[in-house]
């Protein structure tokens, strides 16, 4: 009943014949469907069955070092071992070098499994992106290849108590000392903050190296052990209490003077810093996706199984029988599936680097409407199961409690909306809006209502007060969108 059983079919559809990711230069897609099989395999049988009892175990603190629960460092050093770490990075440090939108297949399993291991690992790739990016290659020739091997994960280290979401409020302070800087100051929220899985752990910490504002931030390498052994002088004051994602050490870090390396331009911190972002939003898409399509698996299994009332012929019926359930199911089930379209969709023209604006437009989008999908799929499987559905051994609450975070984290949904009826109107003369209205029009939707309300928000002289009614109609237009391409495909498409 409780089962993981990864969507891979549904996975390989989207991106064979909705994104067509065979339009990519390096796209083998015999060579994709044999590693994702073999992640959905290894997701099966090694990391979904310590999602349940590390979410009934957590994490503690001990001698000030993070031990999560049993049986994840075991898995870890398993997957290490199978070069799942090294997925996307370069054949020259150690990786596969197989690129984002394999790593995003991988990344929608392994979610789905556990989501609270995905969080411990999944920082890696944009850690990889921003040293391929921004570092220098003596950064990139010591990091990546410990990163690729799975010796090292890595955190993103940028809210603090009092600096959420407004990054310019942050206090953290970079220090000159001689070549090298000295960060002080306290993180808050950190995810994988501190483990007991990999050997070391790469922090890359937004810190203030100059005046006020976002120009005085910087971004720096601080290394969880010192090149002669020791540990940095980075502790760990706290784990936070959650309501769900125990398994994953979210932590309050202080950083006493520890040792750290510039990463790119003084002063050039948040733009850096959002290489890595970007990543994250997408991934925490998919995040979203995974949950709305757990919740329909969990759903439609629950529901084939419950007698419970009868048919038009007075014979008793399983639940799915139902309109009402049949329903709900239905919706958690299109809910992941038109998510999906819309993240490979993104991703693969992300990686064919022709359409900035679109991507740049839809990357909020993504994050926005996937993991309010996520949300509500994993409350509509609740419904579904009933009384069954809210506790905690049929798996559906867990899996409602760990899709919440989702839209939340990486810039919350509201921050999401504004940005959209704001910037993403307005960016390069409205080149992303443009190419959202082109997407919707090749797509069979007739962009003039949303066109109108774009223009309207454009002259409006407080556009962030009409935010959120407009990303809601945004996310239904992307959402008809997908549906449509997804219709098409299967019409056309053999069976995957």
């Amino acid at each position: 009943m409780t089962a993981f059983a990864a969507p891979l079919d549904d996975i390989l559809f989207s991106l064979r014949h909705v994104a067509r990711a065979d339009r990519l230069p390096d796209w083998d897609d015999g060579l994709a469907a044999e590693i994702l099989g073999h992640f959905a395999a290894f997701a099966e049988d090694r990391i979904a069955p310590l999602d349940a009892p590390g979410d009934a175990q957590g994490c503690r603190l001990e001698g000030g070092r993070v031990v999560t629960p049993e049986g994840f460092a075991r898995v870890y050093a398993e997957l290490a071992e199978q070069g799942w770490q090294g997925l996307s990075v370069p054949e020259e440090f150690g990786g596969m070098g197989l690129g984002p939108v394999l790593q995003a297949g991988v990344s929608e399993i392994f979610t789905g499994a556990n989501h609270a291991l995905q969080m411990l690992v999944s920082l890696v790739p944009g850690c990889v992106g921003v040293l391929r990016r921004f570092g220098t290659e003596a950064q990139k020739a010591a990091c990546l290849p410990p990163l690729a091997q799975g010796r090292w994960l890595s955190t993103m280290a940028l809210t603090e108590p009092g600096a959420g979401s407004d990054l310019s409020a942050i206090r953290t302070r970079a220090d000159r000392d001689g070549q090298g800087w000295r960060i002080t100051g306290e993180k808050i929220f950190i995810s994988g903050g501190d483990q007991d899985l990999s050997e070391g752990i790469l922090h890359l910490v937004l810190a203030r190296s100059g005046g006020e504002g976002v120009r005085g931030l910087s971004l720096f390498l601080c290394r969880s052990h010192l090149a002669g052994g020791g540990r940095n002088a980075v502790s760990v004051t706290r784990i936070e209490e959650k309501m769900g994602l125990h398994a994953s050490p979210t932590c309050q870090l202080a950083f006493d003077a520890a040792e750290a390396e510039l990463v790119g331009e003084e002063g050039g911190g948040l733009a850096a810093m959002f290489t890595m972002m970007n990543h994250a939003r997408l991934d925490v898409a998919l995040q979203g996706v995974a949950h709305a399509a757990r919740a329909a698996d969990l759903a439609r299994r629950y529901a084939a199984e419950r007698r419970q009332g009868r048919g038009p012929d007075g014979s008793p019926v399983t639940i799915d029988a139902h309109a009402d359930v049949a329903r709900m199911i239905a919706t958690c089930d299109d809910l992941a599936r038109t998510g999906r379209v819309l993240c490979h969709l993104t991703l693969v023209e992300e990686a064919l680097g022709q359409s900035r604006a679109f991507v740049d437009f839809m990357t909020p989008v993504c994050k926005y409407a996937c993991t309010e999908a996520g949300i509500r799929a994993a409350d509509l499987a609740i419904q579904v199961m009933g009384g069954y559905g809210y506790l905690e051994e049929y798996r559906a609450a867990q899996n409602w409690r760990d899709a919440r975070i989702c839209a939340i984290y990486e810039g919350t949904n509201g921050i999401h909306a504004r940005t959209t009826a704001t910037r993403g109107l307005t960016l390069d003369g409205g080149a992303g809006a443009r190419a959202f209205a082109a997407f919707l029009r090749d797509s069979g939707i007739d962009p003039s209502a949303w066109e109108a309300e774009a223009d309207r928000l454009r002259a409006d002289a407080d556009p962030a007060a009409g935010a959120h009614s407009f990303m809601e109609m945004t996310c239904s237009q992307a959402f008809a969108a997908a549906r449509a391409r997804l219709a098409a495909a299967e019409g056309q498409a053999p069976p995957p």
